[in-house]
């Protein structure tokens, strides 16, 4: 049977403190696992911004929007490997209406 392929948006918040080459090699790390599962349609790096309210302790984060397409299953596993992986304050995946 073959999966249905959606399109998805995932925004993550990374922790501004982190070195550049840190947020660098996490940013590529998302992006190689979305290429994985599916298409990668765009990736807007929005950079430093100060947090509505904080976060740990953290005022500032840096900011990552990717747009792609994947199997339905796939946002499941890319938000486990978020929660799993230091650095990352906060994330989302959503859905985008066709």
């Amino acid at each position: 049977m073959v999966e249905k392929k959606n399109k998805y948006e995932t925004i993550f918040i990374l922790d501004a403190a982190l070195e550049e080459e840190k947020i660098a090699e996490l940013v590529s790390k998302f992006k190689t696992m979305i290429e994985k599962a599916g298409t990668v349609e765009s990736v807007d790096e929005w950079g430093k911004r100060r947090l509505a309210y904080p976060i740990n302790d953290k005022v500032e984060g840096y900011y990552v929007l990717i747009n792609f397409e994947a199997d339905t299953s796939f946002p499941k596993e890319l938000e486990r490997v978020y929660k799993i992986t230091e650095g990352v304050l906060r994330d989302i995946v959503v859905r985008r209406d066709q």
